[in-house]
């Protein structure tokens, strides 16, 4: 019985649980546009030291030695990672928030601010944190 009414709208199929097929209403969904590069090591090392503090405060974990020993790094390499957190904490939050790399060469080097962490004044820190942000571009300075 055709009584001539048309229906016309799109699906899309997608794979459910145990490889089944599942049809859903609707175009499918275009998956989020993925930005080209990647996070800096330098932002991902300062993330680090914040998550090591945060397990050693919390009682998860001893003291840094531990988390060397659970990482299977030298207490040396912990040390420095750990020390990031001597730096004054605007230049921690640009650290977190630089730039994606799209090439091999990064924007800030970790020695350049393993020697920034080590002044322990933090106006000092500020200024050379500028002299070498600065000289890259893309890096935010205050």
């Amino acid at each position: 019985m055709n009584d001539g009414v048309t229906i016309d709208f799109k699906v899309h199929v997608t794979t459910g649980q145990f490889g089944s097929r599942v049809l859903h209403a609707g175009e499918r969904a275009t998956p989020p546009e993925v930005p080209a590069g990647r996070v800096p090591r330098i932002s991902k090392l300062m993330a680090l030291a914040i998550r090591f503090e945060d397990l050693v405060r919390s009682g998860e974990v001893a003291d840094f030695a531990d988390i060397a020993e659970l990482g299977q790094v030298t207490r040396a390499r912990v040390s420095q990672i750990v020390n990031l957190l001597n730096l004054a904490p605007d230049i921690q939050e640009d650290i977190l928030f630089l730039p994606l790399v799209a090439g091999e060469r990064e924007a800030v080097s970790e020695r350049a601010v393993r020697h920034i962490a080590a002044e322990p004044d933090w106006a000092r820190q500020r200024a050379a944190w500028r002299s070498i942000a600065g000289a890259t571009a893309g890096v935010r300075t205050r």
